[in-house]
């Protein structure tokens, strides 16, 4: 990474330093204090006690932290999280055995405490005005800030003279059309400011099929959205289903595709993504979770900072309630489409939405404090609730209100940085709303595949839906690695074997041996597009060779309800896309350039990008030798293959419009731009890429992109 220019300086003190000392000071005391009240194993004889101990964890804090830095290098993330929380409770202990006039009874006293204390102090910063997040960063900013006057006073870089740099936001799942209704609703502050004073400029970019957050960051980080044919996979080199948000897999598909050339090449930091984009610093990265997920010191100052995470759990569990309670809200109205909020979803909802994002929040402001060129995060608040509860229902909503708040904390966080950081928002893909197939047809596509195929003992392989597990896979699989284990957290997929009997399927996605051969059949829906693959072929198989083993297998698919097209390679003519009242063929030879169609034009209800989006599906690697697509109706509903009441992956309704909020002073490159609907707009994850790469050389940030084509040159033979 390129030097930032920094100057020694003198250590100084502000007004504003002193105030916000005196801030967490008080705050700290009051919560003790009504913590010590309510806890029966905790006493106190005077408020002055109380002050004392609550000056002594900051400073406790402060000495015990070089240390911490230690442990939390040789035991990574992990180390840090065990040594922060033994850090917080010894000190919290020693405040509270140790100061005259306070007395705690035994550690659990202890830890009550701390808990209560940090929901009392993120309280009484919510009523003095202070954003949720700036408690999380607040350490950072306080140092931020430090560093910048420094700078300042010390006679070197000013604010204005600082190097610029790019941070690079993903709301995951926000479609154009949702944060056009937040801003109207008043959701987003921060980027309603954003737009209505001129700085940045909102537009649209068209999500190719499979629209689905692989895919597109695929394409977004590496240029290389082609490498993915969908959310989960049957890949016939690795002989197995391959799931992208399970770490092994996530690396075997970055390995494929990595040139060392991503967008963060050249020192930039990814957090929370699922691939590298060949960063320098990477956390919290699906790809290299097997590795670690980033330096221990990374996540010190999150773990160790006083109430932070005791803060963060608790929130945490009060997530959890809401989301029992908006479900429970669902049922009793009735409201429809919906899918059981139960389960596993319920913690892991909690987990995403505020422990993971307050930790991405901690990690990326800790990025740009030390002047990563570019910084790339994803925030999946929204698209884990959207799925499960539609994407423009209430609670889906107002998880935006939360995201714009991290935005507002980054944007202060950056403005003390040693870079002057462009905010480039953008999201991977949309949603769209609408009942399942199983609701639809009251069956799995699994169940239909085999009832059209006739031979009841054949053995079908069906993966689950588990693209929630995503965000949390990558932290807890790092602890996996760290204690010699070879499984990864997740749901397992569901394996059927002849005549249904259930078996199941590595976390991970191997199939179990069925004997010596792969299964006849296997089937994976990534929200409205299902794929089918033949494994025992090891080849794709064409429309001859289907309806000669399986006759009337896609025709019985084209006709059933919830389906809306099956795409399938021919032998003859190419590519061809089947519905229930006709045939298109994608690749034909029409006299006037358009696609031959006998009968109702199945892919005419799907928009004007349809068919090419179809053309480029049908012919990715690993692609299904059959693709189907759910029906959709007037409206822009549609099915997905999976029990997901908002869903992405396929065409129809709004999931391909997603986001591109950028600075006024980086204007889009037309020649990146196609004509979508009658508006100019990027089309596909990989030209918003090349358009990032373009700003990010025009703000100076890859002085390795120009000495690689240098020598990709002298390898050519240019003179």
């Amino acid at each position: 990474m390129p030097d930032v220019p920094r100057s020694p300086g003198r250590w100084s003190v502000t007004l504003s330093d002193v105030g916000d000392a005196l801030l967490g000071l008080v705050t700290t005391a009051l919560g003790m204090g009504f913590a010590i009240a309510v806890v029966d194993g905790a006493h106190a004889t005077n408020p002055g006690s109380v002050l004392v101990a609550a000056a002594c964890v900051a400073v406790g804090d402060l000495v015990l932290r070089p240390s911490l830095r230690v442990l939390a290098r040789v035991g990574g993330a992990m180390g840090a999280l065990v040594a922060g929380l033994g850090a917080q409770v010894l000190v919290a202990w020693l405040a509270l055995t140790r100061v005259p006039g306070l007395e705690a009874v035994n550690p659990w006293a202890v830890v009550q405490v701390l808990v209560i204390t940090a929901c009392v102090m993120a309280v009484g910063r919510w009523v003095w005005g202070a954003s949720d997040s700036d408690y999380v960063v607040g350490d950072v900013l306080r140092r931020a800030r430090s560093h910048a006057r420094r700078a300042g006073e010390g006679g070197g870089a000013v604010p204005d003279e600082r190097p610029p740099g790019l941070l690079v936001v993903q709301l995951d799942g926000v479609g154009a059309a949702v944060l056009a209704q937040a801003v109207d609703a008043g959701l987003v502050p921060t980027i309603t400011r954003w737009v209505e004073s001129g700085s940045h400029r909102s537009r649209t970019w068209w999500a190719q099929t499979p629209s689905t957050t692989p895919a597109s960051q695929a394409g977004l980080l590496h240029g290389a959205a082609d490498s993915i044919p969908s959310f989960r996979w049957w890949d016939r080199e690795a002989g197995r289903l391959v799931v992208t948000n399970h770490p092994d897999d996530a690396a075997l598909v970055e390995r494929r595709m990595s040139d060392g050339r991503g967008l963060l090449a050249d020192g930039g930091a990814a957090v929370a993504t699922m691939f590298s984009g060949d960063a320098e610093r990477q956390l919290l990265v699906m790809s290299q979770a097997r590795r670690g997920i980033g330096p221990g010191t990374s996540y010190l100052r999150f773990f160790a900072s006083p109430f932070v995470l005791a803060r963060a759990a608790t929130l945490t569990c009060g997530e959890m309630v809401k989301e029992l309670y908006q479900g429970r809200r669902q049922r009793v109205r009735d409201v429809r489409p919906r899918v059981p909020r139960r389960g596993w979803y319920v913690v892991l909802r909690g987990v995403t939405n505020v422990l993971l994002r307050d930790l991405a929040t901690s990690l990326v402001a800790e990025q740009l404090v030390r002047g990563a060129p570019v910084v790339f995060v994803d925030l999946v608040d929204y698209d884990e609730i959207a799925h499960h509860a539609g994407p423009t229902r209430p609670e889906s909503l107002r998880a935006l209100e939360g995201l714009d708040r991290v935005l507002d904390t980054l944007v202060r966080v950056a403005e003390a940085a040693p870079r002057d950081y462009r905010v480039v928002v953008l999201s991977d893909h949309g949603q769209s709303l609408g009942e399942t197939f199983a609701q639809r047809t009251g069956h799995e596509l699994v169940d239909v595949v085999r009832h059209l195929m006739a031979e009841p003992g054949v053995d079908a392989v069906q993966a689950a839906t588990d693209e929630e597990w995503g965000p949390l896979n990558a932290f807890l699989s790092s602890a996996a690695a760290r204690r010699g284990e070879d499984r990864a957290p997740g749901r397992p997929s569901m394996v059927l074997g002849p005549h249904g009997r259930d078996r199941r399927e590595d976390p991970e996605g191997s199939t179990p041996s069925m004997g010596d051969e792969p299964p006849d059949v296997a089937v994976a829906g990534s929200g409205n597009l299902g794929m089918v693959w033949f494994p025992r072929a090891g080849r794709r198989l064409v429309l001859e060779e289907v309806e000669q083993r399986w006759p009337g297998l896609v025709r019985g698919l084209a006709a059933t309800p919830g389906v809306g097209l099956v795409l399938v390679d021919t032998a003859a003519r190419g590519l061809m896309a089947i519905g229930p009242g006709g045939v298109a063929w994608l690749e034909g030879d029409g006299s006037d350039g358009a696609q031959p169609v006998d009968g109702a034009d199945p892919v005419a209800r799907y928009g004007s990008m349809a068919a090419g989006d179809l053309r480029r599906l049908g012919r990715l690697e690993h692609v299904g030798d059959l693709v189907l697509l759910s029906d959709v109706t007037p409206g822009g509903h549609v099915h997905a293959f999976e029990g997901q009441v908002g869903s992405h992956g396929g065409l129809g309704g709004p999931q391909n419009l997603a986001v591109l909020l950028h600075p006024a002073d980086l204007p889009l490159d037309d020649d990146l731009l196609d004509v979508v609907g009658g508006e100019r707009m990027h089309v596909g994850a990989d030209r918003v890429h090349e358009q990032l790469l373009r700003w990010s050389a025009t703000l100076g940030l890859r002085p390795g992109a120009a000495r690689r084509a240098a020598q990709d040159a002298v390898g050519d033979g240019a003179p």
